[in-house]
């Protein structure tokens, strides 16, 4: 059962920015979706918040993500998010095997 994790970074003056672009410029980011059960890892920018990043982080299972946290490159991360003076806000979702009839309604292909 996949899951999702949704990682805020809230920072000021761009920073969060700045520290997306250096993750993606020192080739973390490339690392990361490589990992084995990496299923996506991409940033968003809010546009009711400038100063938040959204990190949406998707894994096969629990078992690889923590394997990913166990990784050398969490120490990278970490130095990166305190370089910019990065705070996070975390949620957390689980893939549920309801079918997804009911919603096809709502959406637009």
């Amino acid at each position: 059962m996949s899951l999702t994790v949704n990682l805020y970074y809230t920072g000021k003056d761009g920073s969060a920015k700045r520290f997306v672009d250096e993750m993606i410029n020192s080739g973390v980011v490339a690392k990361i979706r490589q990992e084995p059960g990496n299923l996506k890892y991409h940033y968003f920018q809010s546009l009711s918040d400038p100063e938040t990043i959204l990190l949406i982080d998707s894994w096969e299972n629990q078992t690889a993500l923590d394997k990913h946290h166990q990784s050398s490159m969490m120490k990278d991360i970490a130095k990166l998010r305190d370089k910019y003076d990065l705070h996070m806000h975390v949620e957390r979702y689980r893939e549920d095997d309801a079918s997804n009839d009911t919603d096809s309604d709502f959406i637009r292909q």
